[in-house]
């Protein structure tokens, strides 16, 4: 038997063994809803409520930064047209909406630290690349410690002077880490340019990404608005846990931040985005009309059957943990994919993905017999729109980490203020106890 094997069957834990201990798997409620294990006021996910008999009733989801409605943020944003990333980012960091004279000099200290430290590109970036963005960017973030004349300060002064910082490198941390990899793993050639400290982070994201530096205000100000709906979202989810987590130990803002970027790395957390990528393009290789609704739906079928895309059985970007009804970020980015598409000449494309999401529930029941609410979420039409900019696949997962980051900062600080105690949870051990076997009688 190969070792990989042994290891297989010794760490097999029957099911029943948690049911019989009342073991929460997953952190997760037998009803599905997330143990509550802290309070936050940084972020509140709403997604379903409760009758009078304690059961679980579908609603339309809702989410808020510091107790603001994120859609009324994401609708001011959009009439009156401007950039609303790094006015999320201060409210979330100090909990109040700025006015504009503070909003000035917040964006002039984001600026100010735009530009990585002298030879960190080379030395960090450029040597030593890797194939994974994600992983290159957890290294540089970890990399940042020997940057810092102060990195083990956990006063709430210096870890709001390192949560500037690394916001303000993080475009240029993942557009230099993508260069990087194209020039040494895809045999292109190498572009970097250099940040710009009066461009908002998605104009700096775009103007680096792409050889040319160019862009246009829309797609700017879209990318905008998709960084202001992956801000944030509760203390729950798994990288802000594990920034709650790491940071209750009292380690430095570096570690917490990398392990953060590790825990969204994951194909189950932050890699979804790229699961529904890879769908759609795997869905445009096998069916010949993508307008055709009765030829997309046997593609759907076969996914769900296990026969299509990576056998997993699942439609990516239906269903979520939490949201039953709807992800009130879905909503909000399918209005201006729509628009995004009408723009590009891309409704075709855009139709297929509302068809997915007109489609899938029903089909999840018909063929699969799940018959719950398995509403379009946010990772659905961010494939889209990073279809519409041209954004590569490999870069999905990182925009989502410079985004989460405000947020992620935001619980270490609320971890370091009000948590003040070590996470120690508990394991019941359930490995039988054995009698020692002198190694000549094995």
């Amino acid at each position: 038997m190969s070792k990989a094997k042994i290891v297989s069957k010794t760490d097999i834990i029957p099911d029943s063994l948690y049911i019989e201990k009342d073991v929460k798997r997953g952190l997760r409620n037998a009803n599905g809803t997330g143990v509550i294990v802290g309070l936050t006021k940084v972020g509140e996910v709403i997604g379903y409520d409760f009758d009078e008999q304690g059961n679980k009733v579908p609603i339309d989801g809702k989410l808020y930064y510091r107790g603001y409605d994120v859609e009324d943020i994401f609708n001011n944003c959009v009439k009156e047209n401007r950039f609303g990333f790094e006015e999320v980012t201060y409210l979330l960091l100090f909990g109040e909406l700025p006015s504009k004279d503070e909003l000035t000099e917040f964006k002039k200290m984001l600026g100010a630290k735009r530009e990585l430290p002298k030879g960190f590109a080379r030395d960090m970036i450029l040597t030593a690349p890797s194939k994974s963005i994600m992983n290159k960017l957890a290294r540089s973030v970890l990399a940042m410690y020997s940057y810092d004349d102060n990195p083990e300060d956990t006063s709430i002064e210096n870890v709001l002077r390192q949560s500037i910082t690394l916001i303000g490198h993080f475009p240029a941390l993942i557009a230099y880490g993508f260069q990087a990899k194209r020039s040494s793993f895809d045999n292109e050639s190498l572009h970097l340019h250099n940040p710009i400290p009066e461009l908002s982070t998605a104009e700096n994201i775009l103007r680096m990404i792409r050889p040319t530096g160019e862009y246009t205000d829309i797609e700017a100000k879209l990318l905008d608005l998709s960084l202001i709906l992956h801000a944030e979202h509760g203390g729950g989810n798994n990288s802000t846990f594990t920034t709650h987590l790491v940071s209750s130990s009292g380690t430095d803002t570096y570690s917490a931040i990398s392990a953060a970027v590790g825990s969204l790395k994951g194909p189950r957390h932050g890699g979804a985005n790229i699961a529904v990528i890879n769908m759609i393009h795997d869905l445009n290789n096998h069916v010949k009309d993508i307008t055709n609704e009765a030829q997309v739906e046997d593609y759907l079928v076969k996914v769900l059957k296990g026969e299509a895309n990576d056998g997993s059985g699942l439609i990516y970007g239906l269903g979520h943990a939490i949201y039953t009804i709807s992800d009130p970020r879905a909503v909000l980015l399918k209005s201006m994919a729509k628009k995004l598409a009408e723009s590009k000449g891309l409704e075709d494309a855009f139709h297929l993905y509302e068809f997915i999401e007109k489609r899938g529930t029903s089909l999840y029941k018909e063929v699969k017999g799940i018959d719950k609410p398995m509403p379009a979420n946010v990772d659905l039409y961010s494939g889209f729109v990073y279809r519409a900019l041209n954004i590569p696949v490999d870069i999905a997962t990182p925009l989502f980490a410079t985004a989460r980051l405000s947020g992620w900062c935001s619980h270490r600080l609320e971890e370091i203020i009000t948590g003040r105690r070590l996470m120690r949870p508990a394991y019941n051990g359930v490995q039988p106890y054995l009698e020692y076997i002198p190694i000549q009688k094995r």
